[in-house]
């Protein structure tokens, strides 16, 4: 099925291939909706635009765009849109019979300049990296396209590990499958445990346990898709000194991705202030000990400079699209918390260059320290 890549323009025309004569108007019913596709067929809009050259063209993504809300509570799910529209042409102002419905899907995903008008990335696998970089014990969530993927595998050395079927649906909120080896996408063993119906006790020789085995371990991912397998290779890093960070941001694909964090982390506190100058006489005199520049309000933001540890060359895509996401999170004491990019650029680095890729990034939390919501 086709896409609707709605952060890049999506160009519908009439006139091209094949070409009409004599077109002078053509109207267009545009339906944006959720839901089953087809049973819930609602939201209509109706575009009109009148033919030059004998050739109209309609642009649809900012309105498919506006119908797509990017939520993440730690809960990786995407709601995509359904976009369903036929065109009635007009020959000599007379109007011909309406076309029969081509049905769309929306994801809030983009192309490049050099991918052209109309991107499709057509790709079941919705990431553009194969090498996966993790952190040690934690799980690898895989998103891909229910209509075109039809199983996910993890091996280790070669043996089945976990495999998951992915059957398509006609549900809007089940176009992107978020594959997992693990409980409720918990990234720690105690959450695990917690999550499963548990009582976790830590103690000596449960952490001598953690540190020793390594829960849901696997090696490669493969993707099978209706053009063929994809391979992915896992690398699970151990970090010991350094708390790591996941940040979760919607990638080009307009799916839900995972990049760690693994080393140096610095914090900081910027306060905004505003302030008046009071009055404090009181009977020709005053009291030493009270403001007269006196804080009328006082709220802070924070923000982190996350650095990387050592990644591969093939990552460099995965850090542009972060860069370029409008909608990021991170997860921080178990919680997962909206978060901006600030970093305004991105110097792409090389093994041949740079020897080791290192990347620090900059990120403000998307909310005011101080409780504030009215």
């Amino acid at each position: 099925m086709s896409k609707i890549n709605a952060r890049s323009p999506y160009y519908i025309t009439i006139g091209v291939n094949p070409t009409v004569a004599n077109l002078t108007q053509v109207d267009m019913e545009l339906y944006v909706y959720t839901g089953t596709q087809t049973t819930d067929r609602t939201n209509l809009f109706t575009l009109t635009s009148f033919a030059i050259s004998n050739v109209v063209t309609f642009e649809v993504s900012e309105i498919v765009r506006d119908y797509i809300l990017n939520t993440f509570d730690g809960d990786y799910a995407t709601d995509n849109v359904w976009v369903d529209y036929r065109t009635t042409s007009y020959i000599q102002g007379s109007a011909q019979t309406p076309t029969a419905y081509t049905q769309l899907t929306g994801f809030d995903s983009y192309g490049f300049f050099e991918d052209g008008a109309n991107p499709q990335n057509d790709s079941g696998l919705l990431q553009s990296n194969t090498k996966v970089v993790k952190l040690d014990d934690a799980p690898a969530v895989i998103p891909v396209d229910t209509s075109i993927t039809t199983q996910v595998t993890y091996e280790l050395n070669g043996e089945l590990v976990y495999t998951k079927a992915i059957t398509s649906s006609n549900e809007n909120d089940e176009q992107i499958e978020y594959v997992t080896n693990t409980i409720n996408g918990s990234d720690e063993f105690e959450d695990r445990v917690i999550q499963d119906g548990g009582t976790f006790e830590g103690s000596s020789c449960l952490e001598q346990f953690a540190n020793e085995f390594t829960l849901f371990d696997f090696d490669t991912i493969y993707v099978d898709t209706t053009d063929g397998v994809i391979k992915l290779t896992v690398d699970n890093i151990e970090e010991c000194k350094y708390d790591p960070y996941k940040v979760t941001f919607v990638n080009k694909f307009g799916a839900l991705q995972d990049l760690w964090f693994f080393k140096r982390t610095n914090e900081v506190l910027t306060t905004k202030t505003e302030k008046f100058k009071r009055n404090i006489v009181v009977g020709g005199s005053y009291d030493t000990s009270r403001h007269q520049q006196k804080i009328l309000t006082k709220n802070g933001s924070e923000k982190l400079t996350l650095n990387t540890g050592f990644y591969p060359e093939e990552y460099n895509e995965v850090f542009k699209q972060m860069q370029l996401s409008e909608d990021c999170w991170i997860e921080i004491n178990s919680q997962t918390l909206p978060i901006n990019v600030s970093s305004s650029s991105l110097n792409y680095k090389t093994h041949l260059n740079d020897k080791l890729i290192n990347y620090t990034i900059e990120i403000d939390f998307a909310f005011d320290t101080i409780n504030n919501i009215r």
